[in-house]
């Protein structure tokens, strides 16, 4: 038996709870891993709050889009994005069904070796939000020489972003509250404050203008801003303001309403990331790490929206 975090109602973190499951045996094509960490995720909250609907047939709903961990066995003709997976293994699972627990049978497809670089809690984080930020620096065409503006970028993907921005060869300008300005510039990104007079902030700092923006927040200001500054709507990028960023034209990525997924890129992006980590350095920034028996505050912090990095459970 394993623990698995489950929500029992649509609802906020109050709905969750750990009940034991009946793992089973891996069949053909799937891995068994024990689970050493689990990234947490604002979308995960979004998946039982209602706001995709209210079927109950959908409960109770396992929770947990990434983890790393240790292969314990294995079913007939696992095969992983990088090769034969093997028990033993030390493993990142994305994007899988129900992380956010002890044990979890996933297809192997999904696995990839975990860095030897990189700790448990920081693999766990790595791939959502890394092939995130691929997905909008590819759909808004950031390349060498240009600047662009990254809203949040002291979020989980906004980290991820700034980053790889900078291996493309790009000026990255962040918005972030001025508490996170350090942290900002420990990664070569000139931080501005949000707030009123953000756009012209922006222009102090970078007079030649903007070629492209990504939102990472969601809120009105980052979309007005972006829109100000950048000409070319096809380079303004959200992952969060669904609604507004369809309504205004710019490119909406995804798996909310009107959202393009990027599944062929995300998918690819997974190598990607790994040998981003191993050539260039990329780290993942853990803010704060859980038990798995604190999910529902876990939820409730990230839920907040005023965290920086990436918040894990441990189970």
């Amino acid at each position: 038996m394993s623990r698995a975090v489950v929500a029992t109602a649509f609802g906020g973190p109050e709905v969750l709870s750990i009940t034991d499951v009946d793992v089973g045996p891996p069949g053909p094509d799937e891995v068994l891993l024990t689970v050493r960490a689990a990234g947490v995720n604002r979308f995960d909250a979004t998946s039982y709050s209602g706001a995709f609907g209210t079927n109950a047939a959908r409960l109770p709903m396992r929770l947990g889009f990434e983890a790393s961990g240790v292969v314990e066995a294995v079913g007939a003709g696992a095969q992983g994005v990088a090769g034969p997976v093997l028990v033993g293994d030390e493993v990142i699972a994305f994007r899988i069904s129900g992380a956010y627990a002890d044990q979890v049978l996933v297809d192997a497809g999904s696995v990839v070796p975990k860095p030897a670089s990189l700790s448990w809690e920081e693999a766990a984080g790595l791939m959502l939000t890394g092939a995130t930020a691929v997905h909008a620096l590819t759909a808004t065409d950031v390349g060498p020489g240009e600047t662009v503006l990254v809203h949040a970028a002291a979020g989980g993907v906004g980290l991820m972003t700034v980053q790889l921005a900078h291996v493309l060869g790009a000026r990255v300008l962040g918005t972030a509250s001025e508490r996170r300005h350090e942290l900002l510039r420990e990664f070569g990104v000139e931080p501005v404050a949000y707030g009123p007079g953000l756009a012209d902030r922006v222009r102090a700092v970078a007079p030649d203008g903007v070629d492209a923006a990504i939102d990472a927040v969601g809120t009105d200001e980052a979309v007005d801003v972006s829109l100000a500054l950048v000409a070319d709507r096809d380079r303004i990028a959200t992952i969060a303001a669904f609604e507004r960023g369809s309504a205004a034209g710019i490119k909406v990525l995804g798996n909310g309403p009107g959202g393009d997924p990027g599944e062929e890129i995300r998918n690819a992006a997974r190598l990607r990331l790994l040998r981003h980590v191993e050539d260039n350095g990329l780290r993942v920034v853990v803010s704060q790490t859980y038990p798995l028996g604190e999910v529902a505050r876990a939820h409730q912090v990230v839920g907040e929206g005023h965290s920086h990095g990436k918040f894990v459970l441990v189970p």
